[in-house]
C-alpha cells in the first residue's frame, strides 16, 4: 500500500475570487476613465503630472496587490515593492525638479534652430 498525500493548499498559489477579480478590473476601468477626463481640464502643468502619476500608481498597486497576489503574499515582498513605488518617485522626482533648468535651450523652432556653440557648422 502505498502512502500518498494530497494536499490541496501546498502555500504556492492563492487564487482569487470573481467578486475580487470584477472589483480590481472595474476600480481599474474607472480609473483609466478618470486618467481620461484629467486629461481635458487644465491645472497646470505640474498639477497634472502629479494627478496622472498619481493615478498611474494608484492603478499599478491594484494590479499587484490583486493580479499578481502580492496581497496574499509574504510581506517582505510587500516591503520590496514600496521600496521600488520610492526608488520610482525619487528618480521622477529629481528629473522634475531639474527639467526646468534646460528650458531656454530647448529648440522652439525646429525650421531656425539657434547656432550650437561647438560642433560642425550648418550647410545653407
Amino acid at each position: 500500500m502505498t502512502d500518498q498525500h494530497h494536499d490541496d493548499h501546498h502555500g504556492l498559489a492563492h487564487t482569487a475570487s470573481l467578486k475580487v477579480l470584477l472589483g480590481t478590473g472595474g476600480a481599474l476601468l474607472v480609473l483609466t476613465i478618470l486618467t481620461v477626463l484629467a486629461t481635458k481640464v487644465d491645472f497646470g502643468t505640474n498639477l497634472n503630472l502629479a494627478l496622472a502619476m498619481f493615478i498611474a500608481v494608484v492603478k499599478a498597486t491594484l494590479v499587484v496587490l490583486f493580479f499578481m497576489h502580492l496581497k496574499y503574499d509574504k510581506g517582505f515582498h510587500s516591503v520590496i515593492f514600496v521600496a521600488a513605488l520610492l526608488a520610482a518617485a525619487l528618480f521622477v522626482g529629481y528629473i522634475l525638479l531639474d527639467s526646468n533648468q534646460y528650458q531656454a535651450t530647448i529648440i522652439w523652432d525646429p525650421l531656425n534652430p539657434p547656432v550650437a556653440p561647438v560642433g560642425p557648422k550648418l550647410i545653407p
